[in-house]
């Protein structure tokens, strides 16, 4: 499956899933919750201890259709390309490492960095991500998608950081074209509870799609 589909499939979804976990065990159940709600789009943060190997067995598990696995908390090109060898489709950075955009269009791998002013989103666009990260998403609130998408309407944003089900269709009214979600997604997992985890995820795809339809 080539970039642009990547690309593609990660907009239709319009969710990501950021896997932060103490184990290897622990976040390939999140992923599996994550999944059974609708969240097709995993990334797997380096974060996690095995990050590599866990981003190879969901490769392995799921099919295309049914899971979009991609990296996270990618700080360099090194992390990078481990993460690309395992299987990522995507690789997540919560700033901008221009060395680690650039492998990543060298093998033509879909690519977020991370920015959180206008100054640095434009450039992570000028570097070559094909998405720019707005991180910490919860200092600004969605207005910032809409107040950058007035001076740069061609800019492809997706926030992180405070997402959460009751602010996800906010977002995306806003212009984004998907959002990620950490811990107000994958909160159950402390407790054990990943039915938690796959119904908050069934609600954020839910209203994901409903602000797309105009709902």
């Amino acid at each position: 499956m080539d970039k642009s589909e990547i690309l593609k499939r990660l907009e239709d979804c319009g969710v990501v899933a950021v896997v932060r976990a103490e184990s290897a065990e622990q976040a390939m159940k999140i992923a599996d919750a994550c999944i059974a709600g609708g969240v097709k789009g995993i990334e797997i943060t380096y974060t996690v201890p095995g990050a590599s190997e866990i981003i190879s067995e969901l490769a392995k598990k799921y099919t295309p259709d049914q899971m979009i696995i991609g990296a996270g908390t990618v700080l360099d090109p090194e992390t990078a390309r481990s993460a690309i060898m395992a299987g990522a489709n995507y690789v997540v950075s919560p700033c901008l490492n221009v060395d680690t955009v650039k492998l990543c269009n060298r093998y033509q791998i879909a690519c977020m960095a991370g920015a959180m002013t206008i100054k640095e989103a434009v450039e992570c666009m000028e570097a070559g991500s094909d998405i720019v990260k707005i991180f910490p998403g919860d200092l600004f609130g969605p207005r910032i998608i809409k107040d950058i998408k007035g001076p740069i309407p061609q800019m492809k944003m997706m926030p992180t950081g405070g997402v959460d089900a009751d602010n996800a269709a906010d977002w995306i009214k806003a212009g984004a074209v998907a959002v990620g979600a950490g811990s107000s997604l994958t909160a159950g997992a402390k407790t054990g509870d990943y039915a938690a985890i796959t119904e908050v995820g069934k609600k954020m795809v839910a209203a994901v799609k409903a602000a797309r339809e105009g709902k």
